[in-house]
């Protein structure tokens, strides 16, 4: 599998009683695929996967496959905390049909690399499927270092890496020492320095509304290579990366941007608390402005 463009981490839909809806998910998987969104990720920590039961991960999963139907690539989460747990995810998606797994570090266990290449190891044997690993350590606790790296790069299921971490220094590592595990952009702002560098992926809540935004500047500079056009376009999206960055409520961003796209998508499941007025109004002249600029750009203006 050729991990390269725009892979959105899809939202969830809760409706009035917290409950997953299933109409409004196949309706935001819908609005993703005519976008042109080149994969989605079910099962991320954007789809609120750790406020969810195993059957809801498991039938959201199931779901997808149904409605995507092979017209854009599906990557599953397994992330978990127990190996088992992830190891039955990954099993799973691999019954269901999807393309690929996303496996990041176990959350809060804190294990050593040797560890952590033994949990991500395990899950590729039971598994067998292509693989993105997830590097967020402000969410795990732990780096996917260089140890690390090297023993799961052993494997070919181990394709590519969405690299959240926020360290401009591990763009280089990855793009020098490991350049047979696909570099993806998972730190919105900086997806410049990441194109720069030559990922060709770019894993971005953001697409879940504003997809033609992000998908701009992914051929701007991988297709186009016109990093002038990108630096112009990354410039209009600085300021959606500040409001989704500052404050601590990313999800909630994500989740109100897709009602201004008309989805119905509802609020957040607790712990997480919904954006209050002030923020909402911030997050829709931020997006106005944005669309408008890019469109600019894009048209040749």
């Amino acid at each position: 599998m050729k991990f390269e463009g725009i892979y959105t981490p899809a939202v969830t839909p809760f409706g009035p009683d917290g409950e997953i809806d299933r109409s409004e998910f196949a309706n935001v998987l819908e609005s993703l695929v005519d976008a042109g969104v080149h994969g989605i990720i079910v099962g991320g920590s954007t789809g609120e996967y750790y406020a969810q039961s195993t059957e809801e991960r498991r039938e959201l999963a199931k779901l997808a496959v149904q409605v995507i139907k092979n017209r854009t690539a599906l990557i599953i989460g397994t992330g978990a905390t127990r190996t088992e747990d992830s190891v039955a995810y990954a099993l799973h998606a691999r019954e269901i049909g999807a393309d690929a797994l996303l496996v990041a570090s176990p959350p809060y266990a804190l294990p050593t690399e040797r560890e952590n290449a033994v949990h991500a190891l395990t899950i590729d044997r039971a598994a067998n499927m292509p693989i993105m690993l997830y590097n967020y350590p402000a969410r795990t606790g732990v780096m996917m270092g260089e140890t690390f790296l090297s023993r799961v790069g052993r494997s070919k299921n181990f394709q590519a890496i969405k690299e959240s971490s926020g360290d401009v220094n591990r763009i280089h590592l990855l793009a020098r020492d490991f350049p047979h595990i696909e570099m993806s952009c998972g730190m919105d702002d900086q997806a410049l320095e990441f194109f720069a560098w030559g990922s060709k992926s770019w894993v971005c809540g953001g697409s879940n509304f504003l997809p033609k935004e992000h998908i701009a500047l992914y051929e701007a500079c991988v297709i186009e290579k016109n990093f002038d056009k990108g630096r112009a376009i990354m410039k209009a999206l600085l300021p959606l990366m500040a409001v989704l960055e500052n404050g601590g409520k990313f999800v909630q961003c994500i989740k109100f941007g897709a009602e201004l796209k008309g989805l119905k998508v509802g609020d957040v499941r607790p712990p997480l608390r919904p954006m209050n007025g002030e923020e909402k109004r911030a997050l829709r002249t931020v997006v106005t402005n944005l669309q408008r600029t890019i469109a600019q750009i894009t048209s040749g203006a």
